[in-house]
């Protein structure tokens, strides 16, 4: 495809290593941070030594930490910023005429639980969305590992604009027309990842994670149908796909914190040590509030908010799932 300017919002180690694979493409990438001072190392290291020290920039992967350093003729971008600063990230990109929109972040709008999709139209009407979501680490993707992602969209032509500009010989992109599912399938998953993380940390053992991942799939697909996704979606890369990579290795965060708070740690002190944003924070709680909203039954879901929100501990929480009354599966 003919080389493109793109700009990736959020540095990170998920947009740093979006941008990695935007610019071994050949494009010419703008990394554009709140964080000035990122900005500034990355300019000076030719890495993101924070979260991705071991791979270097490319001549064609540009850091930037003002918008105006952007060509205004700009018409990709791509949105690797936290769910909870979305909505002000995309003041960024009002002044680009004609941009369109990948959303590379997981969760929904704290306290309005709106998708992301729904944020960008709100805030810049007429824009097209498209959503890459899927099992894919960023140090993997950074290192150039092959990886398998999905791309949905509100607008057939922009989703697969996005997925020619990402889909290379190691970043493998397969096009999806459910952007609700791809998004829910992407954000709960998150939530199921702590509830795995506490139960391995107790030394609950493999059956346990099993009946967790298989019982938090059945959770994700009953929030999607009432949402009004696709069932078969989360049979997919976006939703058993990321589902199993999230709940069963340590590069994950939440996962990660999920090991943090069975070792007895505090949320504050497990999210200092992991050191970067854990979107299942934000996402059980709003989980939960879609949950009431639809009349579904979440049980861990609702636990992990308990344990979040410091109503029982992990080893509580555990005990209250298995003394459930038992049920039919299906």
């Amino acid at each position: 495809m003919t080389a493109r300017s793109v700009l990736v919002l959020g540095a990170g180690s998920w947009g740093s290593a979006l941008a990695l694979a935007l610019a071994r493409n050949g494009h010419a990438v703008y990394l554009w941070d709140i964080d000035s001072e990122l900005i500034k190392n990355l300019k000076n290291d030719k890495c993101n030594k924070r979260y991705i020290p071991d791979v270097t920039f490319p001549d064609n992967l540009y850091p930037v930490d003002a918008i105006e350093q952007v060509p205004t003729d700009i018409k990709h971008a791509v949105n690797a910023v936290p769910c909870h600063g979305l909505r002000s990230s995309l003041q960024l990109l009002k002044s680009f005429s004609g941009i369109s929109v990948c959303l590379a972040c997981k969760g929904f709008e704290p306290g309005t639980q709106k998708l992301n999709h729904q944020v960008v139209e709100e805030e810049l009407v007429g824009c097209s969305v498209a959503i890459l979501s899927g099992p894919s680490f960023a140090k993997e993707v950074a290192a150039g590992l092959p990886t398998a992602v999905t791309i949905a969209g509100t607008d057939t032509e922009s989703t697969q604009v996005f997925s020619d500009l990402f889909h290379s010989d190691v970043f493998r992109i397969y096009t999806h027309d459910d952007h609700v599912g791809v998004q829910i399938g992407g954000a709960v998953k998150n939530v199921m990842a702590i509830a795995a993380g506490i139960a391995d940390g107790l030394g609950f053992g493999a059956n346990t994670r099993s009946a967790l991942i298989t019982r938090g799939l059945h959770e994700i697909m009953q929030l999607g149908l009432a949402m009004g996704a696709k069932q078969e979606t989360f049979m997919g890369l976006a939703g058993l796909g990321d589902l199993v990579l999230t709940c069963t290795d340590d590069q994950s965060r939440n996962r990660r914190l999920g090991l943090s708070l069975a070792e007895g740690l505090s949320i504050q002190d497990a999210s200092d040590k992991i050191g970067q944003a854990i979107e299942g924070l934000k996402t059980a709680r709003e989980v939960c509030e879609l949950a009431k909203k639809y009349k579904i039954e979440m049980p861990i879901t609702e636990q992990v908010n308990s344990v979040l929100q410091s109503e029982c501990s992990p080893r509580e929480a555990v005990q209250n799932l298995l003394a459930r009354e038992p049920k039919a599966e299906m």
